[in-house]
């Protein structure tokens, strides 16, 4: 009997068979991997040119990373095992914090500055990465993954409303003058010792905030991703998020409430450039900030990268995995050279090859070579950026929640009855990681180069949860528990 030497991971597929299963883990991937460039751009308050700009180098370096990773390039880069490439939601918090203190496109150069720091302190520390599992056990691991979610949903509940909730007023200047003028009157007739009281701001409820046909189709979007889940299964079901979305958008069309004058101008082909926006700008506190959250994602790929090596059964040592986790590195630096963001393995994807029993790492580079492809046709893009927020919306509540709910399940597994001291963890933890939610000016007399960093709730919540396993703990954490953990994380 004849024994074939090449190991699955390694078989080359007949090109049609590669090109079939590379879309298809592309799809998989789709949604999660253009929602960050929209959440960010938007949040920069960027035009839909420079918008779309985003969505296009993101699906480029999406495919670009992808290959590298799948293909390895050199003996320092890819873990050489079927893994998809794309941007993290970890790193999103960070980000629209930056996009908040910093708008436009200063402030896009700032965020890639801080990313190609990032970068490449990860590259350089990517081997010591994996002794860090034991600072991370499923209690701390669990908190950062659940506010990861919980800050996200914020996002998704401005997509469905219409925007941030500041947006649902506005003042009412007409009035607001009128009652300065009567207030300069009564001033000028009292004594000048008596205090004039203006009086409230008059605000004028946003008719576009919350419209009732928006939040409509948002549900609808919404129910139509739940439906699939349930009477659907496989395929269809890994790719419910995105069909939701582009259910919603036939929807808004037909209302015609989605238009595509941007789609029409855009052109067919061009090339994704390096430092689009300019040169980055180095900020010492922001790259500070995006290292912690790399130090947060390479735990999670270590999980992931053992969770395939399960998969496929495939053996990796601790040079393979320092290969793998370098690409986390390179990509972030590649992200930010192309205008985009922070790169890691997508735990779909990796969901995908046990869902299928295809274990060719050559799938995921023809997957990385559509990506690449889509990268350089900017009418994508632009259709993308055409896709309204309350389409969005729904599909956000569903992406975002489940990123919150991993969080939970991860802390379902924590021991809270043997050590009381885990519930203390958590507990603190993350009423830290909420104090920009509920308080977003909480730091206004703290020096304004520390915002980026105490306006993240993620960084919050690390740093908070780190410290405290330390203090209860000590440093004897549970290392097999955090793979098992880092394994579950769906963050990305």
């Amino acid at each position: 009997m004849r024994t074939n030497s090449v190991h699955p991971v390694d078989e080359r597929l007949p090109a049609p068979r590669l090109l079939a299963l590379g879309l298809q883990h592309v799809l998989v991937m789709y949604a999660g991997a253009i929602a960050v460039p929209l959440i960010v751009g938007r949040a920069l308050k960027l035009d839909p040119e420079h918008v779309a700009m985003l969505i296009s180098a993101d699906l480029f370096c999406c495919g670009l990373v992808s290959i590298i990773q799948s293909l390895g390039f050199g003996r320092w880069f890819g873990i050489r095992m079927p893994v998809m490439m794309g941007v993290t939601f970890a790193a999103v918090g960070p980000m629209v914090a930056f996009a908040n203190v910093m708008p436009g496109i200063e402030g896009a150069r700032a965020i890639f500055g801080a990313i190609i720091g990032a970068g490449i302190i990860s590259v350089l520390i990517a081997p010591a990465v994996s002794k860090l599992l034991r600072f991370f056990p499923p209690v701390v691991t669990g908190s950062i993954i659940a506010i990861i979610g919980i800050s996200l949903m914020r996002v998704g509940v401005g997509w469905m409303l219409g925007g941030p909730a500041f947006l649902a007023q506005r003042t009412d200047v007409p009035k607001l003058l009128e009652m300065v003028d009567k207030a300069k009157a009564a001033a000028a007739a009292a004594a000048a010792s008596a205090p004039v009281s203006l009086g409230k701001i008059p605000m004028i409820d946003n008719p576009a905030y919350g419209s009732l046909s928006r939040m409509a189709i948002s549900a609808a979007v919404l129910v139509f991703i739940l439906l699939l889940v349930k009477y659907t299964r496989g395929f269809l079901a890994n790719i419910a998020v995105l069909l939701g979305i582009l259910a919603g958008c036939v929807v808004a069309a037909g209302f015609g409430l989605m238009h595509f004058d941007k789609v029409g101008k855009a052109p067919w082909f061009d090339i994704v450039t390096p430092f689009a926006f300019g040169m980055p700008h180095f900020d010492p506190v922001m790259i500070l900030t995006m290292t912690i959250v790399m130090i947060v994602v390479m735990i999670e790929s270590t999980g992931m990268f053992l969770a395939l090596s399960d998969i496929t059964g495939k053996k990796i040592g601790q040079a393979d995995l320092a290969a793998g986790l370098r690409t986390d590195g390179l990509g972030t630096i590649i992200g930010g050279v192309f205008n985009t963001f922070p790169y890691t393995s997508f735990s779909q994807n990796v969901g995908l090859v046990g869902v299928t029993g295809v274990r060719s790492r050559w799938v995921c580079v023809a997957g990385g070579g559509i990506m690449l492809v889509l990268g350089l046709l900017p009418k994508m893009g632009a259709l993308v950026e055409a896709i309204p927020q309350f389409v969005l919306g729904g599909a956000g509540m569903v992406m975002f929640g489940m990123v919150a709910a991993t969080g939970i399940r991860i802390l379902s597994n924590v021991d809270f009855n043997g050590n009381r001291n885990n519930l203390y963890i958590v507990a603190l933890s993350i009423g830290f990681g909420l104090l920009p939610l509920v308080a977003p000016r909480w730091t206004q007399h703290i020096a304004h180069s520390l915002h980026p960093l105490l306006d993240s709730g993620i960084l919050l919540t690390s740093v908070v949860a780190v410290l405290l396993n330390l203090f209860f703990n000590g440093t004897n954490g549970d290392t097999a528990g955090a793979v098992e953990a880092a394994k579950k994380t769906e963050a990305h």
